[in-house]
């Protein structure tokens, strides 16, 4: 009944549904030949076990495609005169996510019992593709109503619902593993030539394992509901200014001219449904449009730096509710200034500004005395001290060439006071001698390590530097 197949394709043999039926003997067959040898076993090897494997696992699943999102429903801008207005701004549904696919089978492998001389892996079921998420549901749209007579609104019926999220699909079923014809085996292995003395056997015994189960894929997650329209009213016939409340400009740009911001300023309402036909769908959180807000900035520069050094730095000019406009500075340029504002004009004024490379270009100048005269000295290599606040902290260790302890000590770690800090412009002399530290800590000959940790800051920023400094203190002359 098969003339004419025979040659054209290979006869496939399973035997894996029937383990019913064989013997009490037998062990779970699952064996998969072809005619004429057309289907050859590949062999891969486990890195920690001596085992052959059937390389025709069974193939995982595709993964599901995700369900596209729903639209969102359009804006839509109307004004409200006593006419019925019928409209329908809804979002659209998010489509299903696809299914995953399911595993393929695996091609069991031959019974290798009797014939191989190694541990053996019967082949791993395939794993499930994953369901694809379901696609999100679109926003209802926005609605902005210009009106004259509130009472009108009441004309106006709306649906801005949010669309459905599709559902996520599911995951595909993984297979079954292979399982094997026979658990163990043993394998005769004779040396030497046989009647002589040399001529020794061995058996030894082979296991097969069972191959594992493919697992399912997992769910796709549901599509979330689009959001609800909402509602914006104007109490206007002209059409509102665009808003321009921000604005980046190169700080070269400011010496010479003002800066106009403006916004509209909005107050935040409950009860949208209520003003509306009965029946309507929209968020029930509306805005309503209070006034418009400009303000008007201008630079005052009193920095002795002239303001071309500053040429490529940017700034962000920002008006607020309360009609003044703030400056935001870069990062790496450090300002102190003051803000004055008459009407919708803001004046800022800038005393001084340092690059912020400038402000951690401390360096040690000098170890000096011994004893309650042991001075640490630091200097300031920008010059800019004399407008820069600083503060030290210190940690001091030391140990010394008598007493056999070859590690450093711990003798004093936090603040140095200020009374204990002098300052010569761009100098600092830290009188690390009056610090509550042993007198043997201090004295001529002794090794000390020092850790300093300067924190600097002007006009709300700050920065740290950490300075070190190993050696021994000079004897005294």
């Amino acid at each position: 009944m098969f003339k004419g197949f025979g040659r054209k394709l290979p006869l496939l043999l399973s035997f894996c549904l029937f383990n019913s039926f064989l013997p009490a003997a037998a062990v779970d067959v699952c064996s998969t030949e072809t005619a004429k040898g057309d289907y050859k076993i590949a062999e891969r090897y486990d890195r920690d076990r001596d085992r052959r494997y059937d390389d025709r696992g069974g193939d995982r699943g595709s993964d599901g495609r995700a369900g596209r999102d729903g639209r969102s429903g359009q804006n839509q801008t109307i004004s409200a005169d006593g006419s019925p207005v019928n409209l329908d701004l809804s979002g659209t549904n998010g489509e299903d996510g696809e299914d995953g696919e399911n595993a393929s089978r695996p091609r069991c492998g031959k019974d290798y019992s009797e014939k191989e001389n190694r541990d053996i892996n019967a082949s791993d079921g395939g794993n499930g593709g994953a369901g694809g998420k379901g696609g999100e549901g679109g926003n209802g749209g926005s609605l902005t109503v210009y009106y004259s007579n509130l009472a009108d609104l009441k004309k106006i019926f709306i649906r801005a619902i949010g669309g459905e999220g599709g559902r996520g699909g599911r995951g595909g079923q993984g297979t079954a593993g292979c399982n094997c014809p026979r658990r163990s085996w043993e394998v005769k292995t004779c040396k030497g030539t046989p009647g002589t003395p040399d001529h020794k056997c061995t058996n030894k015994v082979y296991r097969c394992y069972d191959g594992r189960n493919g697992s399912d894929g997992s769910n796709g997650r549901d599509g979330q509901r689009g959001r609800l329209g909402t509602l914006s009213i104007i109490n206007s016939k002209e059409p509102l200014v665009d808003d321009a409340p921000t604005r980046k400009v190169a700080i070269s740009q400011l010496i010479n001219q003002q800066f106009n911001l403006s916004k509209n300023k909005w107050l935040q309402r409950q009860g949208a449904v209520s003003l509306l036909a009965a029946g309507s769908v929209i968020a029930d959180e509306y805005r309503e449009f209070d006034r418009r807000l400009e303000g008007t900035f201008k630079l005052i520069w009193q920095e002795k730096q002239p303001i071309a050094n500053f040429a490529d730095q940017n700034v962000t000019l920002s008006l607020n509710d309360n009609q003044q406009v703030e400056i935001a500075f870069p990062e790496d340029m450090w300002v102190d200034g003051s803000a004055k504002i008459q009407d919708k004009l803001t004046e800022f004024t800038v005393n001084y500004a340092i690059p912020q490379k400038d402000v951690t270009r401390l360096a040690v100048s000098e170890f000096a005395g011994a004893g309650q005269d042991l001075n640490l000295k630091i200097v300031d290599l920008a010059g800019r001290s004399d407008l820069i606040n600083t503060q030290f902290k210190v940690k001091y260790r030391a140990r010394d060439n008598f007493s056999g302890i070859s590690d450093y000590q711990t003798f004093y770690e936090g603040e140095i006071p200020a009374t204990l800090i002098t300052r010569e412009y761009n100098r600092f002399i830290l009188a690390l001698g009056k610090l509550k530290i042993p007198s043997d800590a201090l004295s001529s000959s002794t090794n000390v390590e020092i850790e300093l940790v300067a924190i600097r800051s002007l006009g709300g920023r700050s920065a740290q530097q950490t300075l070190r400094w190993q050696g021994a203190i000079r004897r005294s002359k």
